[in-house]
């Protein structure tokens, strides 16, 4: 993966996450992009390098990562209640459950392979995911 590309993947999120109610902030770093709305830090969304099995991998969705593990099955709990609210968009390669390598955490995501280069095509493809799962969970998760 080329430096740069979750700064390009951070641009073109902007269109489409444009109406979005909130305060947004966004992160990128050299292996991922942050994203959280209003003061909600320990939830928000990911597009991360990760390593799975001892390999790396892009996963991209939704984290809940409060200090204690039982806000969090809150969170997921509340989600998966609504589940007929998102999982249509969001189709079956998002998985909700256990956060990847760390217990007490836990996530709405999905695992890709990581990006070759930084390929204009790649990064719209890596925002445009991400931001479904914006689109779809954020309305969601504020009720």
């Amino acid at each position: 993966m080329e430096p740069g590309f979750f700064e390009g993947v951070r641009d073109a999120l902007e269109g489409f996450v444009g109406g979005v109610g909130g305060t947004r902030h966004v992160h990128a770093h050299s292996r991922g992009l942050k994203v959280w709305f209003d003061d909600d830090t320990r939830e928000h969304y990911e597009a991360q390098i990760i390593r799975l099995d001892g390999d790396m991998r892009l996963e991209i969705g939704f984290h809940a990562e409060h200090s204690k593990a039982p806000l969090n099955a809150d969170v997921l709990r509340r989600l998966i209640t609504n589940e007929s609210h998102w999982r249509d968009a969001l189709g079956s390669e998002a998985v909700a459950g256990e956060f990847i390598g760390r217990r007490g955490w836990q996530r709405i995501s999905e695992v890709w392979p990581i990006p070759e280069g930084s390929d204009v095509d790649e990064v719209i493809e890596v925002a445009a995911r991400l931001a479904d799962y914006i689109t779809t969970l954020e309305p969601v998760r504020r009720t």
